[in-house]
């Protein structure tokens, strides 16, 4: 099936007269996670990963995708005849290195302009003109070949209230106007979907887990235009948004829209998030400023009342995790459980609390060797069935009216050997090791991942992904600009000084393929400790409660402070979670988090 497409996208591509076509895994908004409707990447090429990009000549077809997904793609592109690059590995061509040794000169590299960011499409240009190759962004040959193609989403959207956003529209919009002026912008053009529904307080169903709904946005000093379907709106939506001063324009309009914007005015976005088409749109001689859209770090930063709110949230989440390990743990062995049935299993949890609305990613339930591939997903089709050995990960959260949850434990369920213990104990001591630290302002995630990654660095192991990443509210689970990692990666824009406010995951683990793979995650709340002579000192709150498999923790590994670590954690865990448990529930829970 891949290779008839590649045949069929290779006809087209010499009828148009491309030489080298691009495909992204994106949307119109560089959004991580897409709508099937822009699923074109994997439409081409098999691969079902949420990162990585194809591209395809006469001759050959490459994918480049990054250490979560190694595993997986090339168990996915065996036999497809496209080439897997390892992204970040010694002696791998970037894509532009690739495509600049391949294309000759006069010909051609296509891609849709509206799927690959500017910053992107203006890297490229500039460095395939040099070998005077030219671009044609404004062919979607994927749609000619792809004749069943789902429909745009038109999911409706809905408010979110005060209570739950701690901020009005007004308050934001207002916000965002002061950073224009800073910058003397006289426009402002905002296309990422999180930013969008952040800043206009509105949610919605269009991509699956991440509650946003399709739009742009332009703001100015006065008013506001937000682009997007009119049907996915109520009537008291339209009526709210009107008291602040928001226009609303079709969804498309977009792109004749910032044709006309006056040329002498400076017009403020950010190239890593605005697409190439939008850009082109803008014409030559625009003034463009080139930043971060400032609802980035305005978001980042949680409010008290959003934060009260992840609080009740997390406890729910806690509960429901808590209920499933101790579901897991009393039925295994006794019933056939699958990978799949125990996700079920996990999100009948989640939905039996109170404010639950959605997932917020495809829950990852892997069983022994499969949990060595990050993001791997079971499915009907492709999963294992549970025995009482070895051991289940399940990284999983839930998307609730008070905030977005996202955590990971791995449960044992029978015998498991002195490695796997030694690595399971290692991953909790890098989790507590981050969780306790206390640092000064200024830090960025780069400054502490160390001591996530030390006890693994300890044993000369690795994993190939950052220790952490930002949480939205009730918003994408991965959320820009903050995140723990021990190298500066382009493209994860996660390397912002801490603030208080903050919400970062901690989430370190040991993989080793064809046998095991372990993680545990917790989320992180970034506070001010103590001000004196040698500054301001920062410390972290545990956010996330459920207790950690005694049955993999070897003390004999761990410092007297770790131990005291875990304990204190696991005494917070039966404090908060208890009351919410019936007797039975209640009583396990008491054994599992007793003190070691």
């Amino acid at each position: 099936m891949v290779t008839e497409r590649l045949q069929h996208l290779r006809a087209l591509m010499a009828k148009n007269g491309i030489q080298a076509y691009l495909l992204p895994t994106s949307d119109f908004h560089e959004s991580e996670y897409v709508g099937n409707y822009f699923k074109s990447r994997k439409y081409i090429s098999g691969f079902t990963g949420s990162a990585g990009s194809v591209v395809v000549t006469q001759e050959e077809a490459g994918l480049w995708t990054d250490g979560r997904y190694f595993i997986q793609a090339a168990r996915e592109l065996a036999g497809s005849g496209i080439t897997l690059y390892k992204m970040g590995e010694e002696g791998v061509p970037t894509l532009e290195e690739f495509l600049s040794g391949k294309l000759k000169g006069g010909e051609v590299l296509g891609f849709d302009g509206r799927v690959v960011n500017a910053k992107l499409g203006l890297r490229l240009r500039e460095k395939l003109s040099q070998k005077k190759v030219s671009i044609q962004y404004d062919k979607d040959l994927v749609d000619e070949i792809w004749t069943d193609r789902p429909e745009l989403p038109t999911a409706p959207a809905f408010l979110l209230e005060d209570k739950y956003s701690g901020k009005t529209t007004a308050l934001k919009l207002e916000a965002v106007r002061s950073e224009m002026q800073k910058k003397d912008a006289a426009y402002h053009i905002i296309t990422s979907l999180d930013d969008i529904a952040w800043l206009f307080n509105i949610r919605g169903g269009d991509i699956a887990y991440n509650p946003v709904v399709l739009s742009y946005a332009v703001i100015t000093q006065e008013k506001a235009i937000l682009f997007l379907d009119e049907k996915k709106l109520s009537e008291e939506i339209k009526a709210t948004l009107g008291k602040f001063g928001v226009e609303i324009r079709g969804y498309f309009e977009i792109y004749e829209f910032v044709k006309a914007l006056p040329k002498n005015e400076k017009i403020l976005f950010d190239t890593a998030k605005v697409n190439y088409a939008i850009y082109q749109n803008l014409g030559s001689g625009a003034s463009v400023i080139d930043a971060p859209n400032p609802t980035v770090l305005l978001k980042a930063v949680k409010n008290s009342v959003e934060l009260e709110n992840l609080r009740k949230a997390h406890i729910k989440d806690g509960v429901a995790v808590t209920k499933f390990i101790h579901w897991l743990k009393k039925n295994i062995g006794k019933t056939e459980i699958t990978e799949v049935t125990a996700s079920d299993y996990l999100e009948n949890c989640r939905k039996a609390q109170d404010g639950f609305i959605d997932l917020s990613f495809n829950t990852i339930s892997a069983y022994n060797a499969n949990a060595a591939m990050m993001h791997y997903s079971a499915s009907e089709e492709s999963h294992a069935v549970l025995k009482p050995e070895g051991l289940l990960l399940v990284d999983s959260g839930g998307q609730y009216y008070e905030g977005t949850t996202d955590i990971t434990r791995t449960i044992i369920l029978g015998e498991v050997s002195k490695e796997i213990k030694k690595h399971f104990t290692a991953v909790l001591r890098s989790m507590l090791n981050l969780a306790d630290a206390r640092f000064l302002y200024g830090c960025i995630g780069q400054n502490l991942d160390i001591l996530a990654r030390g006890p693994i660095w300890d044993m000369d192991l690795d994993y190939k992904c950052g220790t952490g990443h930002g949480v939205g509210y009730l918003l994408n689970v991965h959320e820009a600009p903050n995140g723990f990692r021990w190298k500066k990666v382009p493209e994860r824009d996660d390397g912002c000084v801490l603030e208080e406010g903050m919400v970062t995951t901690d989430e370190p683990g040991v993989y080793i393929e064809g046998s095991h793979g372990i993680r545990t995650e917790n989320e992180l709340i970034c506070h001010k400790g103590a001000k004196n002579e040698y500054g301001q000192f920062m410390y972290f709150e545990h956010l996330t409660f459920a207790p950690i498999d005694l049955d993999a923790v070897d003390t004999s590994y761990m410092s007297q402070k770790e131990i005291a670590s875990l304990n204190r954690y696991h005494q917070e865990v039966y404090e908060k979670i208890a009351p919410y448990l019936n007797e039975e529930e209640k009583a396990w829970l008491k054994e599992v988090t007793r003190a070691v």
